[in-house]
């Protein structure tokens, strides 16, 4: 506790204005490139606390960068604040309810992931000057991490490039260690076209892009035997080519996802899918065109970096949760399933605990990692620069990502408590990072060695652009 003293005051004295950056996000759900009012408020806490604010980084309208301090070491704290569609529910409640109905929510907590990385830089910006040590502190705010790779895009951009170590974390069910494990993840739409006819007059005429976009379908899931376990592909229908059955589609289009567990491995497996969309629109006499939206990495591990957080998040214990918390974590933990509440335990690595509604403890740290793996666009900043993160119980344990129960939970006082708990986290490993010397060489070291043994290769085309979003009438 002795080394990680120094921040904590700074954390507080900006603890209840963080709180409330986090509820508005909450209150104003954005999905992927339209974050322009949770990027306002972002921007305007920057602009409120005194950071040197650049907008639109990488051409990215709802970006942002706020940098504090002068000279030494550039530490970079991510932030994010995109929702996801089709999850608005009513907060702090344990049953579904849509705030708006159809609308989107914040059911990844992205709206904390933002708030609690602010506050560790508004305290790291203050310590900084009060101790006259030389180092800048930038806050990212970084939008469409779900699904639009816009991490990826900013290191393609540059954005990184005089950054010496990135730091972040991400809301969950358990506090440790945010291990190096992730698939690799692109996201390709295939359009088809063919030739429309009348569906009963003139059937021979017509060319059914819909027919490829099954067969396509047919074959990759075939292929599923003959790739890895750990891989994964997804697809939805994009444009099923109209409503009318009488009517032979002439346009289809289908989105995949192809995930794998490091970069070589999603592009062979892209590689696979591609021939098979070639096959399908060769038995259909259609054409297709294969398009890139978004693609990110696999993380890269830092171990320096990952035993500095250990030690902090041991030194500052779990989060402190109270028995009103632990009420409300009962009554969400009873809308889930048995098996909801054990994967939470094999994601984290360790046994089963029966009665046990929040996590107020730090899981031990395993390199080898546990459960199933999802992807995020941290990992390309993780190629880029030195990167370690964590996860903090903000909620339920046992609580799926990506549900409505993480939404209800997200402006809770556990969640509030969990957010603060991260910056606390985050700001005292940067504040190592600005004061050990020796630990950001060891960083730097193991960050060189890993990109010897495999160097980083940008999963986005050059053509592509970030699918931006334009900017509502009402703004």
């Amino acid at each position: 506790m002795q080394n990680i003293e120094p921040i904590l005051p700074h954390i507080d004295s900006h603890r209840d204005d963080l709180i409330v950056l986090s509820d508005n996000v909450w209150g104003m759900p954005e999905t992927l490139y339209a974050e322009y009012r949770s990027c306002a408020e972002h921007t305007a806490v920057l602009r409120a606390k005194g950071f040197r604010v650049t907008e639109a980084l990488a051409g990215i309208p709802t970006a942002v960068l706020g940098e504090a301090g002068e000279g030494g070491p550039v530490i970079a704290i991510l932030g994010e604040y995109d929702a996801l569609p089709g999850l608005s529910q009513v907060a702090n409640i344990a049953e579904p309810k849509e705030l708006v109905s159809g609308g989107a929510g914040h059911g990844c907590g992205h709206n904390l992931l933002g708030s609690a990385a602010l506050l560790a830089a508004c305290a790291l910006k203050d310590w900084l000057a009060e101790t006259g040590t030389p180092g800048r502190v930038r806050y990212y705010g970084c939008p469409a991490e779900e699904g639009g790779a816009a991490k990826a895009f900013m290191v393609r951009d540059g954005c990184f490039d005089d950054v010496d170590a990135a730091i972040s974390w991400h809301p969950g069910g358990m506090t440790q260690i945010f291990g190096a494990h992730s698939l690799a993840n692109t996201r390709i739409d295939f359009t088809f076209t063919g030739r429309t006819s009348h569906a009963a007059a003139s059937p021979h005429l017509g060319r059914s892009a819909l027919d490829a976009v099954e067969l396509m379908n047919v074959g990759v899931n075939y292929m599923r035997e003959h790739m890895p376990s750990s891989a994964r592909i997804h697809y939805a229908y994009l444009d099923a080519g109209g409503t009318a059955p009488n009517v032979v589609q002439g346009t289809a289009k289908v989105r995949y996802t192809v995930r794998a567990t490091d970069l070589p491995g999603m592009l062979a497996l892209i590689e696979r899918v591609r021939k098979i969309a070639q096959g399908a629109a060769l038995m259909t006499e259609t054409t297709v065109r294969p398009q890139v939206i978004s693609a990110v990495s696999n993380l890269l591990g830092n171990t320096p970096l990952e035993e500095a957080m250990q030690s902090v998040m041991d030194g500052l214990g779990g989060v402190e949760f109270d028995e009103a918390d632990r009420a409300y974590a009962w009554q969400i933990q009873a809308t889930l399933s048995a098996d909801d509440i054990a994967s939470s335990y094999q994601r984290a690595g360790i046994e089963p605990r029966v009665g046990e509604p929040l996590c107020d403890y730090v899981v031990p740290r395993d390199p080898r990692g546990g459960g199933i793996m999802g992807s995020t666009d941290v990992a390309d900043v993780s190629w880029a620069v030195p990167t370690v993160q964590a996860r903090v119980a903000t909620v339920a344990i046992g609580t799926p990502g990506h549900t409505w129960q993480i939404t209800a939970q997200g402006k809770a006082p556990a969640a509030h408590k969990g957010m603060t708990y991260a910056a606390q986290v985050m700001g005292a490993t940067a504040r190592m990072l600005f004061t050990d010397e020796v630990l950001l060489a060891r960083a730097r070291k193991d960050h060189r060695d890993r990109l010897e043994r495999q160097p980083y290769v940008c999963p986005i085309p050059d053509d592509v652009k970030p699918p931006l979003q334009p900017r509502p009438a009402a703004e």
